[in-house]
């Protein structure tokens, strides 16, 4: 079997993903091998396809027991003979499976380290015939790496004992010294490296003050109805109050944190992947192990302590490519207790490191600039355009001279001795006459109202810009009060100004226009296709996900195939799935195409009518032209064919007013023109598309213009 086979028949793709075949080459070539891929990029193919095709068994190494149980159901649900060995497996059930091993008849084992360097296991793999090794996680392995864990380090022992065996290490998160530190600890040998782009381009990405949080949380999950997604929490006590606060609100959540019991840890664990918890609060300690492909959305409840960290996170959102969204909310308190605990921290060096991941974090969410932009640079690549899709793209930030600002709210801060907290400061700077003010007689000082027109919700944000930048600083010893920061003199006597920005307020923003729309067709069909895979799921006591992702289910609704041969060409579909499950979604298509028809609509075979779907769904033209393995060109053709029959499109997207009145008016002069001749007319500068388009727009409004 060629790994083109193996892809198609086990896990239903048609064509790689960037890098993976260049991947499996290498690997399938004996050579040591560190992959650097972003979560959901698909770095579990890069060694599963070699696994399939090639004689003997591959051990991977994997961090936790809930994630290598869900990769192997996948894999076993995919036709793959795949097994685990860990320490939750009774003696009998791991009798079976060295068993398997010894006769062949394995092509993945799942293992954790611990279990991997027990003397009896390494003499157990002695007696097998092995493919390769795989390092999942492979960031654990290095000290510098932001999940150091013991037990990885021992893991040079592969190299030592089976010499002849080669070594494939993959990580979603690493800077360039943590793979060099990875290479190292691993005794890998002029390892081939491959570094996949990191740029998610399906993750929206946005930072938020971190005021109101309960409020903005509560508005951002009303625009996400029935979507699944994590929130991370600092504390294993904001887990639990946050989860106790959404409840109220009638909101389907969890909480999930390392205080809880093993066993009550697995429950909410396995709920959530089974759907019947939408929304999980969780720790950290909620990470490795969650492979769930339709997470809709990561919020950061508190600020992470590093952009690796980070990173990996919200790549937990959208691993099945659809679009996703993610929220960070940030504050200076957030900071502050961050470096308590990196204070704690013994080892100097390894401090120092932390305390710079931690600045660069800090820099990160106060950024003024395209933050995708940051975030690739982080992991040394370039993005030579602002990305549109993150909130500093899309709501540009208005800088102006706030120095004037700042020197009241110094001035306030020492004529109030430097005493008063941020919340007690702004009601001064705006003239408050609360129980406070006047009890300490704030409002007799200079300063008191001198900033009354401005609201208090700026204040609060212009405050914390002038902490950031160092013009205020807080004494966390001393209840929090704001006192003079190193550039205060400067300020103070104007040698210095200050720039801020205007506070954006929060807008939940939906991940995709489809909802301030009617149902479409495929809404429907989507939802239909989504409850009896549910219900499948339940019967089989699986994922959801793991029947067929979201991704399978949207391209299932958007082309709605009819027999098997169209369902096999759905991505996610393989020979297996479609064995288990592929009739049935088979039978909900025709049932729903049969009641469409009945009721007077065309749903089934019109290509323009899909197409127009999609773009009611929110979909670009480029996106449309991949998802239906068309050519850009089919797409815009299949756009002015939709506007000629009378639909309803928003042109404005596609050309812009000045482009229509110039193009018509050159229609209307050479009306027995060809399009290209126009192209020559204007030398190039419209392409065919707006040509074709323009003389639509022009033979629609011909009665107009008589």
């Amino acid at each position: 079997m060629t790994t083109q086979e193996a892809l198609q028949q086990y896990f239903g793709y048609q064509t790689f993903r960037p890098m993976q075949q260049e991947i499996i080459a290498a690997v399938l070539d004996g050579k040591d091998t560190l992959v650097l891929m972003p979560t959901g990029g698909g770095k579990s193919i890069c060694y599963q396809i070699p696994a399939i095709v090639s004689k003997g068994t591959c051990i991977v190494v994997s961090p936790l027991i809930a994630l290598m149980q869900d990769q192997v159901q996948a894999l076993q649900t995919s036709g793959v003979a795949a097994a685990f060995m860990n320490s939750a497996q009774d003696e009998r059930t791991q009798a079976e499976v060295r068993q398997q091993l010894l006769l062949g008849k394995l092509k993945l084992l799942y293992v954790s380290p611990e279990k991997l360097l027990t003397q009896s296991f390494l003499e157990l793999l002695n007696m097998s015939q092995i493919s390769f090794f795989a390092i999942d996680e492979a960031h654990c392995v290095s000290q510098w790496g932001h999940d150091f864990r013991p037990e990885y380090s021992q893991l040079q022992i592969l190299k030592e004992q089976f010499p002849g065996k080669s070594l494939i290490a993959l990580t979603a998160t690493a800077d360039k010294v943590t793979r060099e530190d990875i290479i190292t600890q691993l005794h890998l040998t002029k390892p081939a490296q491959f570094v996949a782009s990191f740029d998610r381009k399906n993750l929206r990405i946005e930072v938020s003050e971190g005021t109101n949080r309960l409020k903005k949380i509560i508005s951002f999950l009303k625009a996400h109805p029935k979507e699944a997604g994590i929130i991370y929490c600092l504390s294993r006590k904001s887990t639990e109050t946050l989860c106790e606060k959404l409840a109220e609100k009638g909101h389907n959540v969890g909480f999930y944190h390392a205080g809880m019991s093993p066993e009550e840890r697995a429950r909410v664990q396995n709920a959530f992947l089974k759907d019947d918890i939408q929304v999980m609060c969780a720790t950290i300690a909620f990470g490795m192990g969650i492979d769930k492909s339709n997470v809709r959305f990561v919020i950061h409840y508190n600020l992470p302590k590093n952009i690796e960290g980070y990173y990996q996170e919200i790549g937990r959102a959208g691993r099945d490519g659809l679009a996703s969204e993610t929220l960070l909310f940030y504050s200076y308190r957030d900071v502050q207790t961050l470096k308590g605990f990196i204070d704690q921290i013994p080892n100097e060096q390894f401090k120092a490191l932390q305390e710079a991941k931690l600045e660069r974090m800090k820099q990160y969410a106060e950024a003024q600039t395209c933050r995708r932009k940051i975030l690739l640079s982080y992991f040394g690549e370039v993005l030579e355009n602002d990305c549109g899709y993150c909130d500093v793209c899309e709501n540009p930030r208005k800088q102006f001279d706030g120095t004037i600002l700042a020197q009241k709210a110094l001035s306030a801060a020492i004529r109030t001795k430097e005493e008063v907290g941020l919340n007690l400061l702004i009601d001064i700077l705006r003239g408050a006459r609360n129980q406070k003010v006047l009890e300490k007689g704030y409002h007799t000082i200079k300063t008191y109202g001198a900033g009354k027109e401005v609201s208090a919700f700026e204040w609060k944000q212009y405050l914390q810009q002038m902490i950031n930048q160092g013009v205020l600083e807080v004494a966390y010893d001393q209840h929090y009060a704001l006192q003079r920061g190193g550039l205060s003199q400067a300020v103070l006597q104007g040698k210095k100004k200050i720039f801020l920005v205007k506070p954006q307020r929060f807008k939940a923003k939906t991940t995709s226009s489809k909802t301030a729309l009617q149902p479409t067709l495929f809404d429907e069909l989507f939802e239909k296709l989504r409850k009896l895979r549910k219900q499948l799921a339940d019967e089989q006591r699986m994922a959801p996900y793991l029947v067929f992702n979201d991704a399978t289910l949207t391209e299932m609704a958007r082309e709605r195939p009819t027999n098997q041969a169209e369902m096999l060409t759905i991505n996610g579909v393989g020979h297996r799935k479609m064995d288990l499950f592929g009739t049935y979604f088979l039978e909900e298509i025709q049932q729903f195409i049969k009641e469409k028809t009945l009721a007077g609509k065309q749903v089934g075979g019109n290509t323009y009518q899909i197409t127009y779907e999609m773009l009611q769904q929110g979909l670009g033209l480029q996106e449309i032209a991949r998802k239906r393995n068309y050519s850009l060109q089919t797409i815009q053709n299949h756009l002015v064919t939709l506007y000629e029959k009378g639909h309803n499109l928003p042109l404005a997207d596609f050309i812009h007013a000045d482009e229509v009145n110039t193009l018509v008016h050159y229609w209307k002069k050479h009306p027995q023109s060809t399009m290209k001749a126009c192209f020559e007319h204007f030398q190039e500068r419209f392409n065919y598309f707006k040509i074709r388009l323009s003389q639509a727009i022009w033979l629609k409004s011909k009665p107009q213009l008589k």
